[in-house]
């Protein structure tokens, strides 16, 4: 559609204007492969600035998660997500409700399940593994869904990014963004070892997230 385009460009241009949003590839080159970018999470603006770090042609291709209740929330922030970002909605809030008497009990993969079907046609995603926004400038512990992802698809590459800055531009509960040089560092990518643990796992992703900031 050729109004998203022209959006796209115009929000492009905004977010570098306003952060600069500079791409930092650290540990791996920009290429066009199948991968799961996975930063920590600071601020609404951390799904805009990562795509807007990303080169044009790992943008078409690559699909930031977004959560539901705050992008879907207007038709204007519906429209921008879906049709320029192509965003991934997932719900807030973690943990299924339980069941109720009689009923079956709730699908853990349910929250994940937008993901898989995206990975499942062959794009790439970006994620925020600490599910929601930290505001001690150090990443909370990741939750299991990144674990369970690189258990269902082994030969997607797993790249860690770290987001420097982008909480000032948009602190919380602010709504006029303020101009910060802001950077994403992208990482050398990490695997699942055979027979790795969850929590070691996790431990570890989130430690080559941290190793990023000072980069």
């Amino acid at each position: 559609m050729f109004a998203a385009k022209l959006l796209g460009w115009v929000l492009l241009g905004l977010v570098r204007l306003l952060t600069g949003a500079q791409a930092r590839w650290w540990g791996c080159p920009p290429k066009a492969e199948q991968r799961i970018y996975f930063a920590n999470h600071q601020s609404h603006l951390d799904l805009v600035m990562i795509w807007a770090a990303l080169p044009e042609e790992l943008r078409s291709i690559t699909r930031p998660i977004a959560a539901r209740d705050y992008w879907a929330n207007t038709p204007m922030k519906r429209w921008i997500t879906t049709e320029v970002f192509n965003a991934i909605y997932v719900e807030r809030g973690g943990t299924p409700a339980p069941a109720e008497a009689g009923a079956p009990p709730p699908d853990p993969m349910a929250p994940l399940q937008p993901l898989v079907e995206a990975l499942e046609s062959g794009d790439s995603i970006i994620i925020f593994p600490e599910g929601t926004r930290g505001h001690t400038g150090e990443p909370q512990k990741f939750k299991s869904g990144l674990f369970t992802l690189a258990q269902m698809f082994p030969d997607v590459v797993l790249v860690p990014a770290w987001i420097d800055n982008v909480q000032r531009v948009m602190p919380k509960g602010e709504i006029v963004p303020v101009p910060i040089l802001c950077s994403v560092t992208f990482g050398a990518p990490i695997t699942l070892a055979p027979g790795e643990e969850r929590r070691a796992f996790l431990d570890r992703a989130r430690e080559a997230v941290i190793a990023l900031r000072h980069v």
